[in-house]
């Protein structure tokens, strides 16, 4: 598959660029730097995936996609990006007062973003390592992968937690009180990747049909 390694050098700076811009006057410093070094480690994997595993350039600015908003939430420590302020000003309606949430919700979008943006990359990792040819397995096990490291992200961050102050936990984790918030969080990141592997399958069937 040809690759566009300028899309992919523009959208690396571009991750560095928003970092920079987060990182003026961010709410908490130690909570923001913890997730702000999950976002170079990340940055690190996708770039050796795309070098060595040779997962697409499209691939790859997904991911990048992903870790914008997951800045985004890093600088407002998840639980209180505005986002209702900015849809107040964009379009005169506040989010949460339209579906009636109790909680900020940014958190759930992250982790249904990593299901849906990550799915290509782990499909393409998947026939890389493997050598699978078959599309339907590479799918099953790009959907594995997607709960396995779900589950080892919340436990990493439940580690990381006890070995915070229960505020610095609290500001860290964004659980904002629901103790079903990594089971929700697991269940929003499967949710996209099965919305990505319906998109998958069909442009496979849809391409198997013009070479018909």
């Amino acid at each position: 598959m040809p690759r566009n390694v300028n899309s992919v050098i523009v959208s690396t700076m571009a991750v560095f660029i928003v970092m920079v811009l987060a990182s003026i006057a961010p709410l908490d410093w130690s909570s923001y730097l913890l997730h702000q070094l999950g976002t170079l480690l990340f940055l690190a994997l996708i770039l050796v995936a795309y070098r060595y595993w040779y997962i697409s350039s499209r691939s790859y600015v997904l991911a990048v996609i992903f870790l914008f908003i997951h800045i985004i939430g890093a600088r407002y420590l998840y639980s209180y990006v505005p986002y209702d302020d900015w849809t107040q000003q964009l379009f005169g309606v506040q989010l949460g007062e339209f579906f009636g949430w109790q909680r900020n919700m940014y958190d759930r979008l992250v982790h249904f973003s990593y299901g849906l943006l990550l799915f290509n990359a782990m499909v393409e990792s998947a026939k890389f390592i493997f050598k699978i040819r078959s599309v339907k397995l590479l799918i099953a096990i790009a959907l594995m992968m997607n709960m396995s490291s779900s589950l080892l992200y919340e436990l990493i961050e439940w580690g990381i937690a006890t070995t915070l102050s229960p505020e610095a936990a609290e500001a860290y984790n964004g659980q904002q009180g629901d103790i079903w918030d990594a089971h929700k969080d697991m269940a929003l990141a499967l949710l996209g990747g099965l919305i990505a592997a319906a998109m998958v399958l069909f442009q496979t069937r849809k391409r198997s049909m013009i070479k018909l």
